[in-house]
């Protein structure tokens, strides 16, 4: 344990994101997706866990250290339900209340096409598999900076 960092960071999470740098990105994935097979083509070159959580305890835990980018209009995103893009799941939205909160005002997170997700996710600097069971707990973030001030 280590004061005032979330107990939910394992050590190979917390190394992750410390390591990337502004403009990398990770994918947090529900139990459904290809986590394992993409995340070897990825630089960390391993699937990352955070099992026992929901896509948003994962998110909550990762964005109380990540900054999100703030240059580029997608600093995250959610994959698309099939057959209804405009849909947003439960999780999605459990999701976007923690965006929201961590960024102090609403983001809106963009659709992704379901394979254009797993296409920008084979670019991801790592791939984080949650507990998540409910479908469509896909999402992206995009690490942003930490002002000298900070």
């Amino acid at each position: 344990m280590l004061k005032g960092i979330d107990h939910r960071l394992n050590a190979d999470v917390l190394g992750t994101l410390r390591a990337m740098g502004h403009g990398d990105y990770i994918v947090v994935v529900d139990t459904n997706f290809p986590a394992d097979s993409i995340a070897r083509t990825t630089p960390v070159g391993k699937l990352l866990r955070m099992e026992n959580l929901t896509s948003a305890q994962a998110v909550q835990a990762i964005l109380s250290v990540l900054p999100l980018d703030t240059f580029v209009p997608h600093f995250a995103g959610r994959m698309q339900v099939v057959g209804d893009p405009s849909a947003v799941p439960e999780v999605q939205a459990e999701v976007q209340v923690e965006v929201d909160h961590a960024e102090g005002k609403h983001r809106p997170l963009p659709g992704i096409e379901r394979f254009d997700f797993y296409d920008l996710a084979k670019g991801a600097y790592a791939v984080i598999q949650t507990g998540e069971r409910r479908f469509y707990g896909c999402i992206m973030l995009r690490k942003g900076v930490i002002g000298p001030e900070a």
